[in-house]
């Protein structure tokens, strides 16, 4: 009872975010204090897209819509990809020089990291809305997708600037250790798409009805006051970072440095995103609209689990990054050891509950016969694997929060595109298995990669790099 009397103690402590020193004390109650806010911020960013596939599935054509929404959220996948190399390098950096106790230092690198992302944005939302048909028609939608769905993926894309932003200034508040002010962006954001989703979709009230095409609208005008509230926190001086106009001056070795960590961390995304897109390519090629809208609806919900997961990979690469910086390579292994193990016991739950109630889940959004199928299939067989993710996950971020990226980089491309993908190929073409062949390509070589990671982090070289 004393246990959970001190866990509960320390939730609240960490939700009212009050600044800590995770490189002192004990290392259990640190972890408490970062995952708790990262966890529930992730959570929620994996409500973005359940929500836009619940209010579109209610639509009159509801599988158009659903797959519209899927595989333009594994195009948007390129777009986290640049987001998550960028923060990757933002958090590193950031979390080493307040490890250090450099506090002006981390505030000029959070700035630095925000230019590289202005320049990325402007790139990926031009392209993104002129080329969204064409990107949907090869990722092999229907002409009936392309027809009805392009106007959602022009937004989504298009809107590319907030998304990064988002990702991107939440991973500076990460590696300053301050995940509570990340959490509330989110949430924020996120509720904001909630609320207007079916307004705009059905056209309730005042609001017009704009279909498939609003729910876009929704959630980037969501993402968007999240970004506005974050950058008002950034100029705040309590906090630990408070980024300065001179901040912004191009400093060409700190861009250098930052972009040093930030293209393996980016290439190791791509190489995942990209994977991912293949095998939402296979499973429409090889099982039409049913297939790739059921899958959407499992892979919808296999995220919205595995976000809090990675929530607690998140501390794992801040504790890294600060404790590397205070000359703390042992503590900085320790806590890492420790989230994996918490990681494991979450995931073992949710796989547990995929294995037993996934054809429940998937009927909360359709009660299609054929979506229901392939969408069962997809959440059991993806969910087996749940425990591996857990590991790797863990495994991959600590070495990223160390600087160590090109490991990892090495990892993901071989485990992906010389494994995951001739595995899916393999069983879902040749051997005919069709989308149930790519579905099981997915645990198998998540697996490999997590055992893979788990390797090279008990080698311990991430604890000798300087950044």
């Amino acid at each position: 009872m004393k246990k959970l009397i001190s866990f509960f103690s320390i939730v609240k402590e960490s939700l009212r975010g009050e600044h800590y020193d995770y490189t002192q004390g004990d290392v259990r109650k640190a972890i408490i204090l970062l995952s708790v806010p990262m966890i529930l911020e992730l959570s929620l960013e994996s409500v973005f897209a359940v929500t836009d596939t619940y209010f579109v599935s209610k639509l009159s054509n509801a599988q158009a819509a659903i797959a519209t929404v899927g595989l333009t959220e594994s195009l948007v996948t390129i777009i986290y990809t640049i987001a998550i190399g960028l923060s990757t390098a933002g958090t590193a950096m950031v979390a080493r020089r307040v490890g250090e106790k450099n506090y002006r230092e981390a505030s000029r690198a959070g700035a630095q990291v925000l230019l590289l992302g202005f320049i990325s944005s402007v790139i990926l939302s031009i392209c993104g809305y002129f080329l969204a048909p064409k990107l949907l028609f090869w990722m092999g939608a229907s002409q009936q997708v392309i027809t009805e769905g392009s106007g959602f993926c022009k937004v989504q894309l298009g809107g590319s600037s907030v998304i990064l932003f988002l990702f991107l200034i939440n991973g500076i508040f990460r590696g300053a250790g301050d995940a509570l002010l990340a959490m509330k962006s989110l949430w924020l954001a996120s509720l904001i798409n909630i609320v207007l989703c079916p307004f705009l979709i059905f056209g309730i009230g005042p609001f017009p009805e704009l279909g498939l095409t609003g729910a876009a609208i929704a959630t980037t005008i969501g993402r968007g006051i999240g970004v506005l509230y974050q950058c008002r926190a950034l100029l705040i001086s309590e906090n630990i970072i408070k980024i300065e106009l001179k901040d912004f001056t191009w400093d060409t070795t700190l861009i250098k440095a930052l972009i040093s960590i930030a293209w393996p961390a980016t290439f190791q995304f791509f190489v995942q995103s990209g994977s991912w897109i293949i095998i939402t390519f296979l499973v429409a090629s090889t099982g039409g609209t049913e297939a790739s809208a059921g899958y959407q609806i499992a892979i919808r919900n296999v995220v919205f689990f595995i976000l809090p997961a990675w929530g607690l990979s998140n501390a794992a690469a801040t504790l890294v990054g600060q404790n590397l910086g205070a000359k703390q390579a042992e503590r900085a292994e320790q806590s890492v050891l420790l989230t994996m193990k918490y990681n494991v016991l979450f995931m073992s739950v949710v796989m547990i509950f995929f294995l037993f109630f996934a054809e429940s889940i998937i009927k909360i959004f359709t009660r299609d016969e054929q979506l229901i199928y392939y969408g069962t299939k997809a959440l059991q067989i993806i969910g087996s694997g749940y425990v591996f993710y857990g590991i790797g996950m863990v495994m991959i971020q600590a070495l990223n929060g160390a600087g160590y990226t090109k490991i990892p980089s090495w990892i993901n491309l071989f485990g992906f595109w010389f494994f995951q993908i001739p595995l899916a190929y393999l069983l879902a073409k040749t051997l005919k298995f069709g989308p149930l062949g790519a579905f099981i390509a997915i645990p198998v070589a998540e697996t490999a990669i997590a055992l893979v990671a788990y390797y090279f982090f008990r080698k311990g070289y991430w604890k000798e790099v300087k950044i």
